[in-house]
């Protein structure tokens, strides 16, 4: 029989709203096409002539004043002569989005150096955004490293002197967060810091968790809003939809590209902040997040990893788009074994559609579906979809298995197997349980014997019954559930017979 059991839910736990925020799409309605034939013909040609035009003398100008620097220049604020020539780069780096038929709208106030030393930008959704670096004078910025290769833009970027991130290496996130804490506290010397805290590309649909970089440091920080305000989207850029060039061209065809920047008053953290930079930055995001009218999810670039790591294995994408960070932080899984599990996971869900159904979890475990397996499967399936998808397998696994995947249980069952206390477990010991349990059939239990039996000397012992649960801790949990289904009928039982 099958418990009717109510299964507790943590709220902190449960699926966001925004299934992905890393998903575009462009629909072309007919005569937005026939637009775009239009532009291409005769507009585009145009304007990508004097947007290279203004390119190529920002380009020059900031490559001249970055020559000839010595070492010990390097490490300070641009002066003298070549900050003189800061207004030309930016008037012409300004030519670059007026050629290309982006106009500008701004709210609020832009605070000073010493008001506000880190400006926080969001949503991140465009290599356009960039627009608003030009408009903040070309101050510094925090930007992944692979960025400085890019022609004629990497040089532009450089003249920033910018903080660059190597996303992979955590000690660079470190040196990173040293570095922008001594240039936010010189009290004006170095110019204001710009970063995006989101720290990927998104469709604006929500802001996802901001990293921790912007609000390390502990000083005031200007949050300031985005909005692109064209009804045809061509601008998001994110890592399920049109590539670059296409958003570079569809853009360039459209006959205006409005934005909106708004700044937001600067927000001063207050001692609590100042200590935990986490919460810093939630409460930032959560004033910028009611100012666009938009949800907040926790969603990362580390679900872009793993959303990337689904696609290599032939899963739908939003597989691994599961809030990694709140998952790490409510379960302490690191990335290293999440990257494990979506292995496991993507191995036990036989059609490559991103979830898990009742007859592929007993396939994985080597037993027929019964009541004891379905009332598992139950737990697992926090949404009572029939299925389980990757986000409710690390939860079943982490809440589920693994607490009860402990000595005590393991030494239960083994005693429930080993007949006799002789410290090891038969073949037949194995058959005769597994067949009444479950009704594993003796090829079935073979097969299951070979895997556990490490040294092959036909004899399990506890060393190895251990070590095989802990490769797959479910079995715990599906003995214990047997263990309680079990003395629920004999109850069941004795009070039929009681009352007959």
């Amino acid at each position: 029989m099958k418990r009717q059991i109510a299964i507790p839910r943590q709220m902190s736990l449960i699926t966001p709203e925004i299934v992905n925020p890393f998903v575009h799409k462009i629909h072309l309605s007919f005569m937005q096409k026939i637009q775009v034939v239009f532009m291409s013909v005769f507009v585009v040609p145009i304007r990508l002539l004097m947007i290279f035009t203004c390119l190529i003398l920002a380009w020059m100008l900031a490559k001249a004043s970055l020559a000839f620097r010595s070492k010990e220049e390097q490490d300070k604020p641009i002066k003298g002569w070549r900050n003189m020539l800061r207004p030309v780069i930016v008037l012409f780096c300004q030519g670059v989005f007026l050629m290309g038929g982006f106009w500008m709208t701004v709210k609020g106030k832009l605070a000073s150096c010493k008001e506000g030393p880190i400006i926080a930008l969001a949503p991140h959704s465009s290599y356009f955004d960039s627009l608003v670096i030009v408009y903040l004078n070309l101050s510094t910025i925090v930007v992944k490293s692979s960025t400085e290769i890019i022609p004629l833009f990497g040089t532009l970027i450089e003249y920033t002197q910018p903080l660059y991130v190597q996303r992979e290496d955590p000690n660079s996130r470190k040196n990173i967060m040293k570095e922008m804490t001594r240039r936010a506290k010189t009290m004006g010397e170095w110019p204001q810091i710009i970063i995006f805290p989101e720290g990927t590309c998104t469709n604006r649909s929500c802001l996802i968790g901001f990293k921790q970089g912007a609000f390390y440091p502990g000083v005031p920080v200007q949050p300031v809003c985005i909005r692109y305000q064209n009804s045809l989207d061509t601008y998001t850029w994110t890592w399920e939809g049109p590539g670059a060039f296409t958003c570079l061209w569809l853009s360039l065809c459209q006959f205006h590209n409005k934005l909106e920047l708004e700044f937001l008053p600067v927000y001063n953290p207050n001692e609590e902040e100042k200590q935990d930079p986490t919460l810093y930055a939630s409460n930032v995001r959560k004033k910028m997040a009611e100012n666009l009218g938009i949800p907040f999810t926790d969603h990362t670039y580390d679900d872009v990893r793993l959303m990337q790591k689904a696609a290599m294995l032939n899963l739908p994408h939003t597989a691994g788009l599961i809030e990694f960070q709140k998952l790490h932080s409510k379960l302490g899984i690191s990335f290293d074994q999440m990257n494990e599990l979506l292995d496991q996971f993507g191995a036990i869900s036989q059609k490559d559609k991103g979830s898990i159904t009742l007859g592929e979890f007993a396939a994985y475990l080597g037993v027929p579906v019964s009541p004891a397996l379905e009332e598992m499967f139950s737990l697992y399936d926090r949404n009572g979809s029939e299925t389980i998808d990757f986000r409710e397998y690390i939860i079943g696994l982490s809440l589920i298995s693994q607490p009860v995947n402990n000595d005590d249980t393991l030494k239960l069952a083994f005693q429930l197997f080993d007949n006799g206390d002789k410290g090891y477990i038969t073949q037949a010991e194995l058959t005769e349980i597994l067949s009444n349990a479950f009704g594993m059939d003796d090829l079935d239990v073979e097969k299951l014997f070979q895997e556990v039996n490490i040294n092959k000397d036909d004899k399990i012992t506890f060393d190895e019954f251990k070590k095989y649960a802990v490769t797959k801790p479910e079995y715990a949990k599906l003995f214990m559930t047997y263990q309680e289904l079990k003395k629920v009928l004999s109850t069941n039982e004795s009070s039929d017979s009681h009352l007959s």
